[in-house]
Parts: structure tokens; C-alpha cells; sequence
């Protein structure tokens, strides 16, 4: 390991250092590094060589850990369950913020303003100074019915004499009472729920995971309100008002309580109350399937009810206000003077600039928060920071560059300065140049990818980073130069009047049969124009940023596909059944139930996940190990890499040609050193939109169309993502990026930048051409930052 640490910036004091010795989470290899406190320490090292690992599953858990115990045990139950890291010492933590990119829930419900108390704060504003007014905050929240209840109240009579009346009391909330505060209403085909000609126990039911096996099946045919063998079309008025609409109601089946509901207020609570992009593919086709969204005629979309729409401040109501620009609203909000309500509007002014400074000034309030891609939850987050008076705490950032337009990524450089000055730890994992230039501490680990990787290959400055030798110090300085010939296209996809979110009724011709590339900065209209406007086209393959679902049995091999194949050819090389070679069927082991670990339940303690002492953490049955393909048990290809799997499954007796097909796939996308049975949840973020791309790219689709592919890539990776892209266009696939990576727009055919700025300011085609002539022209943001890249 180089270390090119001087002790003059960092202090000799051991207090001002984290010190972490033997950590072992996942790939680390034993690792030891001290930290500097109060300082910007930025992690580099290609994908899967550990950075997260260390940071986010040894500092920032053992932190949280640490901070969870010293709750009560009553207090902790409901908490989530950390286990202790693997590691020996981690010494000089202070409290972890953790500001990553996971999307803000899947609750229909959120939106930016609840998630960052803007709307709250608005809520106070109106229900002082709103004209008509109407009652308290809770009268402007949608989340909140009106609600009209009897009881007795005391009334004086006088003298000391009181009565007991009776009277009716109106509690007012802002929900509109028609669409309950969603903002649309739904309608149900009943047809896509069941097939009427056949009974329930015959399979009636269409909806997923609706079976009559296990626990609905002991409900269905429990609960007396029908006769499961009679088909649905018999059924009498109540009986089908029963299966479709009784409210949720406690019944009791074999001395067991349990709670029957019709299917729709089961489909409304599981699936219609989450955002719909949030669901696992098949649930979410079953819903658009199924259901018709319509705005609510009553309230127009805004989910409030009339009295609150009626109270307004200088004409605007609070939903006017919440559809507002974030820009706009707080140039509005400027206009509203009132001395008795000046620290509530210093402090909503002071939230609604943070919104502009972090670049998210183009949102609106009542964007709900399920939309926001994962660095606009990332930065939305990380507002509610800044104004903060903590100060000596450590914050963690996951990439916070994604996302960003290379224009706007020195203010998130900036913002993360301020945040270190205000003597706090930063701590960043990151690929991008630019952000790792402002470090004042450089840890890169290394030197490879998975098994390959788990060190720290270098600790020190920036300016040593760059002189060390490592793979990111040798590609820290790399330029692409734009493309000396482009390709021809062979045709044209058309977009006529799109008009999606900010976009301004684009017209534009999108080239066929070659590498397009959508630029722009954040908030431009660039998904707008992809996503609305070409996904969902016949031949069109979309792979977007949405998070793999899973449970921690799910890995790899599962999510590919890949494993089906490899059961088949041990089951055919043995004569036994496939399902035996199924960790989750009849191969697994009894003792942990193909889990690999014992997970016990403490109650209000922290849980405890061992090791099965049967299988060895191995998940099958002994017999079942006894079975071999080509010299090796299943649980032991599942433990290979990409790399050693293919080599293994591509030749000799163990030749599984449907397994290699795919191996190649994810060999191709870089992530060649994922082991098969590793869990999905232990992949980062680029390496699960990475397995997406390797899992979609078996799609026999005409068009691709890639979200920021280049996301979680290390800059030694690029070029590998380069070639792909290249390989598939040569194959004759049409390929679509939206990307703010420069290296990418220099390998485009083609460039379409939209703006020219954000929200209002965009949704227009600024440039259509050459990379070439982009930089030429320098006529647009995306030009002239992308001259300076190739002109370095």
C-alpha cells in the first residue's frame, strides 16, 4: 500500500483520526486505515472493490449500531436490527448521517414538500394568514379526513349549576372525500381479478400471488361469506359483494384468528397505496393491467378538499402554491409580508433557496417523492442538512454526483465543502474526477474487483493519488476525444408534440440504428423525452433506475435466469428432479430452510443471524451435495464468480449453453467478479442497474434505451461500457443514453441537448447533431463543458 499521508493536515492526535483495523465485511481483506476527522475524504477503487463495504457496512453501521444501544431495549425493538461489522477495531466514531441514494419510499402519499417539511411549513402559513379561514394546518392536509363525531359536552348553567347535552363536533382535515387525498380515482375491470366460470378452489383468481394455497386458501375457504367450489358467475349479490368489498373483518378459522377483506380493499391497501413505478415488474403489469387511473373530478388532481382550496393567500391557494416551481414559489413567497409570521416565512424561504442552490430548484412541491431518480432523492436528502447546527458529525454520500450535469456538479462540490467547514467528517464514494479533486483525503482500494479486491491500495492526497501507479491514479487524468467518423442512420423514430412534465411540445427526429446520447442538465426534460415519449414503444427496451426486488434469498443466478439451466443440467447429469438443486424447494436444507444462516428473533434485542450448523452455510441438504456436474456440487458453482462460471459452464461435461449465454452478458457489463449465490442485497447501486442491463440485454428488442449506464463505473470501466454500447449498435440494435458522462457524449453518433436550463427554463432541443459540431458551436451548456473535456 502506498501512503502518502503527511501528519502536518491531519494532526498527530489519535482523537482527530477513525481508526479501523481487521474489517472483513464482504470482500475486505483484513483492511486497516485511519481517517481523518473534520477533513473530505473521498473513497475511489473500480466497482466491487470494496469502497461501500467499508464505508457504508463498516463505519457508518457500527456508528448506527452503537447509537441504537444506547436506546432502551423497549425503544430498540423498534428499531432495525444491526449486526456488529466484521471488524476488529473502529476507533474515534462519531455520529453517521447517511445520505444515499435509495428512492423516498413507495408510499403514493409523499411527495417533495411532506418529505422535507415544506409542506407542513406551508400549511402554518396559510392557516394563520389564508382568507377564508378555515381552522388549523391539519385543514390544509390532504393525509387528513374531515371527520364528524357526537358526544357530551358541559355546559355552565350558572351559579355553579352545569349540564351534561349532547352535541356534534367536526374534526376538519384537507383530504378531498372522493379520491381520499390520492388525487385520482381508480377503476377496477373485475375481469382481470378472477375468471367467473371457474370456482376459487378450480383457480378462479388471476391476481398475483392470490392463490388457494397456504394462507389465503385457508381464509377463502374459512370464511362462510361463499362456497369455494361454486363458480363466481353463481354467485348470489352478497356473496359477490363479499369477495369483491367487505371491509377488513376478523374472523376465525381452525381456533385461529385471522382477518378476511374483499379483494378490492386488499388491492387498494397492498398495490394502489404504494407508488405504482415502485412494484416488482409482474405486480405492477397486473395493476396497469387492471387498473384505470382517472384525475378526480372533484378536486382536480390537487387531493384537497373545497374548503381548503377555498382559503387563499394573495389569490393563490395552498395547492396553487404546491404545483408552483420551487424557483417561482420562493420569488412568490418574497411577496408575502406579515411580521407576525416572519420566522416561519425566514425559515420556509431559507428551506425553498437550499432547494435552488442544490439544483433542485425545477421541482414543485407535489411531485410525488416515488418519481425522483436516485440522485434527486439523494440531494433532496441532503437538505435537510444544510441548514443543520450539528456540527463534529460524520456524513456519508453515496456517488452524489449522479445525476448531475458536469455544470452543476461544482455546487454539489461546493455544498459538500461547506458541510466539512462547519467541522464536520465528509465522507464520499465517488468516480467522478471532478468530485474527487476537492478531497482533502484519498482512500483507494483495490487493486481489482471482488475476490481481486478488498485492499487499500493507496491512502493520501489528491495529487498522490494521481503519481501513485493504481488503476484510478493511471485513469484519473483520462479525456476522450470526440469521435473522428460517425455512423449512418438507418432510419428515424419520430417524437411529434411531446409535451411530458416541462418539455414544450418537442418536436424531434431521434436517429435509428446508431449510439444516441441525451444530454442536458438536471431537470432539463431528458427522461421527460426518453421515458414519456419513447419507452412503451413496440420494440423498445427500457431500463431505467428503478431498484431490483428481491429478498435476501435472491442473488445473481436467480435474477438472470441463469440458475434454471444450471438445475437442469445437474438434474439431467444425475437423473434426479431439477427442484431438488433449488435452494427454495425441495433441496433445501431442513435446518435453515435453504437460508444458509439461522436468523433468531430476540424479541426487543438486536437479532442474531449463525451460520447453519447443518449444511455450513451451504443452503442444501447433505444427499443433495452428493450430486455433481463436471466434478463440483451446486454449492459450490454458486460460490464461483462470472468469470469462473463461464469458464466452468462453457466447456467439457458441464457445458450449459443457456448458462454461458447469459455469464457472457454480465462478463460484458463489467461485473464478471459477482459470485452467483452472493445476495442482492449486498450489490451496490451500479452493480444492480449493471445486472438490469446484463438480464434486459436478452430482450430481442429493436431499440435500447439506458439510464446514466455509466452510474457506479469506475473510470477505468467506461471504456469497457463503451465497447458494449458499440457491440450492440454493430449487432444492429438502436441505442439510446440519456447521460451526463462526457466520455459518452465524445462516443455518441449523435447528440440531442435539451434546456437550455431546468424545470421552465428547459424542455426545449437546444442542439441536434455531431459531437463534433456540439463542440464547435459551443452554442449550449453541454457544448462548452464538453469542449473543455476534450480540449484538456
Amino acid at each position: 500500500m502506498t501512503d502518502d499521508r503527511s501528519p502536518g493536515p491531519y494532526g498527530a492526535d489519535s482523537h482527530d483520526l477513525i481508526r479501523v483495523q481487521g474489517a472483513r465485511v464482504n470482500n475486505l481483506r483484513d483492511v486497516d486505515v485511519e481517517i481523518p476527522k473534520r477533513r473530505l475524504t473521498v473513497f475511489t477503487g473500480v466497482s466491487g472493490s470494496g469502497k461501500s463495504s467499508l464505508v457504508f457496512g463498516t463505519i457508518a453501521a457500527e456508528s448506527q449500531r452503537l447509537i441504537n444501544e444506547t436506546y432502551s431495549a423497549f425503544v430498540q425493538g423498534f428499531l432495525p436490527t444491526l449486526a456488529r461489522p466484521e471488524v476488529d477495531v473502529l476507533d474515534g466514531l462519531t455520529t453517521a448521517i447517511i445520505v444515499d441514494q435509495e428512492r423516498m419510499g413507495a408510499n403514493a402519499r409523499s411527495t417533495v414538500g411532506t418529505a422535507t417539511d415544506a409542506t407542513a411549513m406551508l400549511r402554518i402559513l396559510f392557516s394563520r394568514l389564508g382568507q377564508p379561514h378555515i381552522g388549523p394546518p391539519n385543514a390544509y392536509s390532504f393525509n387528513v379526513p374531515s371527520v364528524r363525531a357526537s358526544g357530551a359536552i358541559t355546559v355552565e348553567r350558572g351559579a355553579g349549576r352545569t349540564k351534561t347535552e349532547k352535541a356534534t363536533f367536526t374534526r376538519l382535515g384537507g383530504m378531498c372525500p372522493r379520491c381520499e387525498g390520492m388525487g385520482a380515482v381508480t377503476d377496477i375491470d373485475l375481469s382481470a381479478l378472477y375468471d367467473d366460470g371457474k370456482s376459487l378452489n378450480e383457480g378462479a383468481l388471476t391476481i398475483p400471488g392470490y392463490s388457494m394455497e397456504g394462507w389465503y386458501g385457508r381464509i377463502f375457504r374459512g370464511c362462510g361469506y361463499f362456497d369455494p367450489d361454486k363458480p363466481i358467475r353463481r354467485y348470489t349479490k352478497t356473496e359477490l359483494h363479499d369477495l369483491l368489498h367487505r371491509e377488513p373483518t376478523k374472523i376465525k378459522v381452525d381456533g385461529i384468528n385471522l382477518t378476511y377483506a374483499g379483494l378490492i380493499p386488499q388491492i387498494q391497501k397492498s398495490y394502489l397505496a404504494k407508488d405504482v413505478d415502485t412494484l416488482q415488474p409482474h405486480i405492477r403489469a397486473f395493476v396497469e393491467r387492471a387498473v384505470t387511473f382517472t384525475t378526480c373530478p372533484d378536486c382536480a388532481g390537487t387531493r384537497l378538499g373545497p374548503e381548503a382550496r377555498s382559503s387563499k393567500i394573495g389569490g393563490k391557494n395552498i395547492a396553487d402554491v404546491c404545483a408552483m416551481q420551487l424557483s417561482d414559489l420562493a420569488d412568490w413567497l418574497r411577496g408575502v409580508a406579515d411580521p407576525s409570521v416572519a420566522p416561519l416565512l425566514t425559515g420556509l424561504q431559507r428551506l425553498l433557496d437550499s432547494f435552488e442552490e442544490i439544483g433542485l430548484g425545477y421541482l414543485s412541491l407535489d411531485r410525488p417523492a416515488g418519481t425522483l431518480s436516485g440522485g434527486e432523492a439523494q440531494r433532496t436528502k441532503m437538505i435537510r442538512h444544510l441548514g443543520s447546527s450539528l456540527t463534529d458529525v460524520t456524513y456519508v454520500f453515496d456517488e452524489p454526483t449522479v445525476g448531475l450535469h458536469p455544470h452543476d456538479i461544482q455546487r454539489m462540490n461546493n455544498l459538500l465543502l461547506r458541510l466539512r467547514d462547519k467541522g464536520n467528517t465528509v465522507l464520499v464514494v465517488e468516480h467522478k474526477p471532478e468530485a474527487i479533486a476537492i478531497a482533502d483525503h484519498v482512500v483507494d482500494l483495490g487493486p481489482g474487483a471482488g475476490s481481486a479486491g478488498g485492499e487499500v491500495v493507496f491512502t493520501g492526497t489528491v495529487a498522490g493519488l494521481r503519481d501513485s501507479g493504481t488503476l484510478t491514479g493511471r485513469h484519473l487524468d483520462d479525456r476522450a476525444a470526440v469521435k473522428p467518423a460517425v455512423r449512418t442512420p438507418s432510419g428515424v423514430l419520430p417524437v411529434r408534440g411531446a409535451d411530458t412534465h416541462n418539455l414544450r411540445d418537442v418536436d424531434v427526429d431521434i436517429p435509428l440504428g446508431v449510439l444516441v446520447v441525451v444530454t442536458g442538465v438536471a431537470g432539463s426534460g431528458k427522461s421527460s423525452l426518453v421515458h414519456g415519449s419513447v419507452s412503451g414503444r413496440d420494440g423498445v427496451v427500457a431500463i431505467d433506475q428503478g431498484a431490483i426486488r428481491g429478498s435476501r434469498r435472491s442473488n445473481p443466478a436467480t435474477y438472470t435466469g441463469l440458475l434454471d439451466p444450471v438445475r437442469k443440467a445437474f438434474a439431467k447429469a444425475n437423473g434426479v428432479k431439477p427442484a431438488l438443486f433449488s435452494a427454495n424447494s425441495e433441496g433445501a436444507c431442513p435446518g435453515c430452510n435453504g437460508a444458509g444462516v439461522i436468523y433468531t428473533d430476540l424479541a426487543m434485542m438486536a437479532g442474531v443471524a449463525t451460520v447453519c450448523e447443518e449444511c455450513e452455510g451451504r443452503r442444501f441438504q447433505a444427499a443433495v451435495l452428493e450430486y455433481r456436474l463436471g466434478g463440483r456440487d451446486i454449492s459450490e458453482v454458486l460460490a464461483m464468480s462470472v468469470t469462473e462460471a463461464a469458464e466452468f459452464l462453457g466447456t467439457g461435461e458441464a457445458r450449459t449453453p443457456a448458462a454461458s449465454a447469459v455469464l457472457g452478458r454480465l462478463v460484458d457489463v463489467g461485473l464478471g467478479y459477482l459470485r452467483l449465490g452472493q445476495p442482492l442485497t449486498t450489490l451496490s447501486g451500479g452493480e444492480r442497474q449493471r445486472l438490469k442491463l446484463a438480464t434486459r440485454m436478452a430482450d430481442n428488442g429493436g431499440v435500447y434505451v439506458l439510464d446514466e449506464p455509466t452510474t457506479g463505473l469506475h473510470l477505468a470501466d467506461v471504456a469497457q461500457l463503451l465497447g458494449l454500447l458499440d457491440r450492440l449498435v454493430d449487432a444492429g440494435t438502436s441505442v439510446i443514453v440519456v447521460e451526463h458522462h462526457q466520455a459518452v457524449m465524445a462516443h455518441a453518433d449523435w447528440i440531442i441537448d435539451l434546456g437550455p436550463g431546468a424545470g421552465h427554463d428547459g424542455g426545449r432541443v437546444v442542439f441536434e447533431g455531431t459531437p463534433a459540431d456540439l463542440v464547435a458551436a459551443r452554442s449550449t451548456l453541454t457544448g462548452e463543458h464538453l469542449a473543455a473535456y476534450v480540449g484538456r
